[in-house]
């Protein structure tokens, strides 16, 4: 029995060639076919040996302990497997007495069942790290033992450290298809178990017109359990770039900041770079914290190196609180324009916004009683007290406006399901103007509004098990005072759509409001089929008891020509979505004037299934001298995926200018990717042009390894062997 015991802890610490040395204590159980004695020292374990130990398992055709030589030999196949992130198979193997060293022939090693390394002979040293000769490793699946993995790294030896979870690697070779393709006299991986490791990241390699050819080589440094620092040096032909960026986690929150500086030869002997960062961050009593900073060097950089799209920049730090009952918000907001006809000391730069919202629900009075407090205030860098470009706006006027607001709504449900609710309430505005001499400095308002909402949704189900809900509606509002002579800074854009189709006042801002009687009414209509369709349809209008007059604007009006608020009475608003358990799903809005005309209309398609998803969307806006648009915008954009085999997949973009009838962008990619591999090739052009940008196309191909990462791999990519 004592031999027995002996051999059941020499097979739970042969399982530390595969595991961490704590796993070593764990119980162990053998089962085998026949045990005996073979003379007085040796003791056999043969046919079908296996052994379990906590969450490991070895497997062996025959183990001999000798207790003579305190030798343990163990013959295969050999199979050791612990939580299925390692797995050692070998033909044979040997251990000294203490159980720390070992010598494994004809092994091959099997990391997180991605990266496989085959050896001649596997020593394991000090129960931590495993030692293999003449090593082959890859993470291609091979199903002929003749024929060559898709790639490989060949070696003279490779040091497995399972503690630090790191391949090191002397006389790397790397082949494609056993085809030498560069050595490394020393090379350093994570093993795929690793999750955060310093070192070079997959490279890629690019073309642009205006930047000339290049390769990106990111690498990372982990700088803890909680940051790290990515540095990407990008080298063209025509630029020299440096990109990072910077990561840490608190325990509270989180921040990013990235960036990138380079010279070029756009605009030789400059330097040019751009630097976005963020972060939020959980305070006491339910606060969140969040801040963002986006800074460029000059106009045209993030488009010439395609980092971002934005013409506007903005940096802002807000402080917020979201309760049940009450809502918060504390916000200063800095702007910088990119565009070439907008100056940023004639932009309102630096805006601050304070709000807090609180409800009550008081019982003698019933309903819901909203209480509010408002301050804005938007600074211009200039000091001029004049018009210079003639478009409007005072070069250097600021405003600050104060506001509060006591509302008060009640729900009543009615006889056959009329659904009715009321709502009163007063706002009180104050503002305040500095550097503008054609209105006065301060002007207040008090604004008493009433509205009263009737609702009679109706429910029917077909035969086929479809429910219907129709929905018809009428809002009867009132709102009283008058605009006072303030400029318009904040309500320039008004939307008008189903989502604020029963408010009082479609302007964004409290600088402008409605006034008067109005009627709302319209219809709401949706669909759900047993079978998985889902459509709405919304439909509405309103009138006003007068139309609501500003000098400022071209039309004479207060709305915008294309906002459909416009003159006495709205647009007709038409809204509707479907879906379909196909994957199919359309959206639509449109407004159409009195004698049918289209004045604002945008549509957008998807399909999503598995091997492919294409969308669509169209935009049309009438032209409008109070938007800045002195013609028709039509734009149309395109965008797919499509997958044509288990490994290649193909995408395609496009945004069409249909009013100048020719492209803005348009670009394509094709992808490659299996167990082992993933190649990126994209292709793509920028077709618009103005004083200070250019067309330019560019091409990328980017090729990686896949395996030696920590994050799961999606098995539909994985080759399959023929049977």
């Amino acid at each position: 029995m004592t031999l027995i015991a002996r051999i059941l802890a020499s097979l739970t610490l042969l399982l530390g060639l595969a595991l961490p040395l704590h796993a070593q204590d764990a119980p162990a159980m053998l089962v085998a076919d026949s045990v005996y004695l073979d003379g007085k020292t040796r003791l056999v374990a043969q046919g079908r040996v296996e052994a379990l130990a906590g969450e490991s398992r070895i497997t062996a055709s025959k183990i001999t302990y000798d207790r003579a030589t305190e030798q343990l030999t163990i013959e295969g196949p050999i199979r050791i497997e612990q939580d299925g992130d390692i797995s050692v198979l070998a033909s044979s193997a040997e251990m000294d007495p203490r159980f720390q060293n070992a010598i494994l022939r004809g092994a091959r090693l099997v990391l997180n069942q991605q990266v496989q390394l085959a050896a001649y002979q596997m020593n394991r040293v000090n129960g931590r790290y495993s030692q293999l000769y003449k090593t082959a490793v890859t993470s291609c699946h091979i199903c002929n033992a003749g024929e060559p993995p898709l790639w490989q790294i060949r070696a003279r030896r490779v040091i497995h450290d399972q503690a630090e979870k790191q391949l090191y690697f002397e006389g790397a070779q790397l082949r494609v298809r056993d085809v030498p393709i560069f050595y490394l006299p020393y090379l350093r991986l994570p093993d795929p178990t690793l999750e955060r490791a310093s070192g070079f990241m997959i490279p890629s390699l690019s073309s642009s017109s205006t930047l000339g050819t290049g390769v990106r080589l990111p690498y990372f440094i982990k700088l803890g359990d909680h940051r790290d620092l990515t540095l990407a040096p990008y080298l063209r032909t025509k630029s020299r770039s440096l990109e990072f960026r910077y990561r840490q986690a608190f325990l509270r929150g989180d921040i990013s900041f990235e960036g990138a500086y380079s010279r070029d030869d756009l605009l030789p002997g400059e330097t040019r770079g751009y630097f976005f960062g963020g972060g939020a961050f959980s305070l006491q009593n339910d606060y969140q914290l969040s801040f963002d900073i986006e800074a460029t060097l000059d106009d045209t950089y993030l488009v010439d190196y395609s980092y971002s799209s934005k013409d506007r920049l903005d940096s802002e730090i807000a402080l917020t609180r979201a309760k049940r009952d009450s809502y918060t918000n504390a916000a200063l907001v800095h702007y910088y324009t990119l565009r070439t006809d907008e100056s940023n000391s004639t932009i309102p730069s630096l805006i601050a916004d304070f709000a807090h919202e609180r409800r009550y629900f008081p019982r003698g009075l019933g309903g819901e009683l909203r209480m509010s407090a408002a301050l804005h205030s938007h600074y211009r860098s200039s000091d001029d007290d004049t018009d210079s470009d003639l478009d409007g706006i005072i070069d250097g006027r600021d405003v600050t406006r104060l506001g509060a607001e006591v509302s008060w709504r009640r729900n009543w449900t009615l006889r056959r399901g009329l659904q009715a609710q009321v709502l009163a309430g007063v706002a009180a505005d104050q503002f305040y103007t500095a550097q503008d001499s054609t209105r006065p400095s301060s002007a207040a308002e008090i604004t008493p509004m009433a509205a009263l909402t009737l609702r009679w949704p109706l429910q029917k189900f077909t035969k086929n098990g479809a429910q219907h809900i129709v929905e018809p509606f009428m809002q009867i509002g009132w709102v009283g005072g008058t605009n006072s002579d303030v400029a318009n800074d904040e309500s320039t854009r008004v939307e008008f759509d189903e989502g604020n189709l029963l408010s009082l006042s479609h302007f964004p801002a409290a600088d402008r409001r409605e006034r008067g009687a109005s009627l709302s009414y319209g219809v709401n209509w949706s669909r759900t089929g047993r079978e998985g369709w889902e459509s709405t349809l919304t439909m509405g209008h309103i009138l006003r008891q007068e139309a609501l007059l500003d000098a400022s604007t071209s039309t004479g009006f207060a709305f915008s020509s294309s906002s459909g608020l416009s003159g006495k009475n709205s647009d007709v608003l038409l809204a509707g979505q479907l879906r379909s358990p196909t994957g199919l799903a359309l959206t639509g809005r449109a407004l159409f004037g009195t004698d049918l005309d289209l004045t604002k209309a945008e549509a957008r398609g998807t399909w999503q299934k598995d091997r492919f998803g294409f969308g669509a969307s169209y935009v049309w806006l009438d032209a409008d001298a109070d938007e800045d648009r002195t013609a028709i915008v039509a734009e149309l954009s395109l965008d797919g995926l499509y997958r044509f085999s288990r490994h290649w997949t193909g995408t395609t973009n496009m945004r069409y200018d249909v009013t100048a009838e020719r492209a803005a962008e348009a670009g394509v990619g094709l992808q490659y990717r299996n167990e082992c591999v993933k190649v990126d090739l994209s292709l793509s052009r920028r077709f618009t042009s103005s004083t200070i940008l250019t067309p330019s196309t560019e091409m990328s191909l980017t090729v990686g390894l896949l395996g030696f990462n920590a994050s799961s791999q999606d098995k539909s990519y994985a080759r399959k062997c023929k049977d």
